[in-house]
């Protein structure tokens, strides 16, 4: 297996060298996938000086997920967010192409590949096969039943739910989802590692949606219906929640943010589960068809071109 981004000679022993220097933190993290999502997650734990190992399929994906952490780590410096030269901290992350090259060693791993219940089970089973029997497996989904996804594993007490939110660097919140079977230590490793990078935990019992996607994602359909029916334009809509209840950005430039095509693959899934008030409006179905996702494509129910 090639890694990308550290010298070939450098191996576990001097990663295990430098546990000691990251307080209260995970001196090795292991993230799967590096999309805008795990990007984030490996971009926040480097900075607060873990050593990080990226699983990212192929030199061309490889290498943009290099280049989206590198982006990231840039604009902290710019806003003064970063307390070393970002080329410091970008040094301190590897990118391998499977999940065969996580260091046994890793405190933690956390997968971060797309919504796919089956696809996440695949590399939850990869990884947990080459990773040491007492490091802590996470998930990063935003709606996927926790309980659900560590059934085929073999120490399913050491998995659970770590919810970021995008963007991860900027944003104060991370959902800790605890399924009935995890263990007690493993639930407080992961808030105290949460509290060290500088964000506030929520912990929630693993049901369908959790907490935040549960009650953002309802917020967010009603919206799109007051859109479909002509109560309100876009702005109008947004602007309400931002100004009249102090909402940082309103329901429908979340779902922009989000991407339009994540929130209809969390709404179909709590509709299967929770029932028809989580059915998803024709409108957001026609703008998925259309290609319309969001910001992430230029035009949602906004224009971010």
């Amino acid at each position: 297996m090639k890694s990308k981004g550290q010298p070939e000679n450098r191996c576990q022993e001097e990663n295990r060298m430098n546990e000691a220097s990251v307080p209260n933190g995970p001196a090795t993290v292991g993230v799967i996938g590096g999309g805008r999502m795990g990007a984030g997650i490996a971009q926040v734990f480097a900075a607060l000086g873990s050593r990080v190992v990226v699983v990212e399929s192929g030199e061309e994906a490889a290498t943009a997920a290099r280049q989206r952490i590198a982006d990231g780590l840039a604009k902290a410096a710019e806003r003064d967010k970063l307390d070393e030269r970002p080329e410091v901290v970008l040094e301190r992350v590897t990118l391998v192409e499977d999940v065969t090259g996580l260091p046994g060693h890793a405190e933690l791993v956390v997968e971060a590949v797309p919504e796919l219940p089956e696809l996440k089970v695949e590399v939850l089973i990869g990884a947990e096969a080459v990773i040491g029997a007492d490091t802590v497996l996470a998930s990063n989904t935003s709606s996927l039943s926790i309980a659900e996804l560590s059934a085929p594993l073999a120490r399913p007490e050491r998995f659970l739910g770590m919810h970021f939110f995008n963007p991860v660097p900027s944003s104060k919140l991370v959902e800790v989802v605890t399924p009935p079977q995890v263990a007690d230590d493993v639930v407080g490793r992961v808030t105290g590692w949460v509290r060290a990078l500088g964000k506030t935990d929520v912990v929630v019992r693993d049901s369908p949606g959790f907490a935040t996607s549960r009650l953002g994602v309802m917020l967010g359909l009603e919206a799109i219906r007051m859109l479909e029916e002509g109560v309100a334009g876009a702005e109008a809509i947004d602007n309400a929640m931002e100004l009249g209840y102090r909402h940082p950005m309103g329901p429908l430039r979340s779902t922009d943010l989000v991407g339009l095509d994540v929130r209809l693959a969390i709404a179909d899934y709590l509709h299967s589960t929770l029932g028809e008030r989580f059915a998803p409006p024709q409108l957001l179905r026609d703008k998925v068809a259309a290609g319309d996702l969001g910001r992430k494509t230029g035009k949602g129910f906004h224009d971010w071109s």
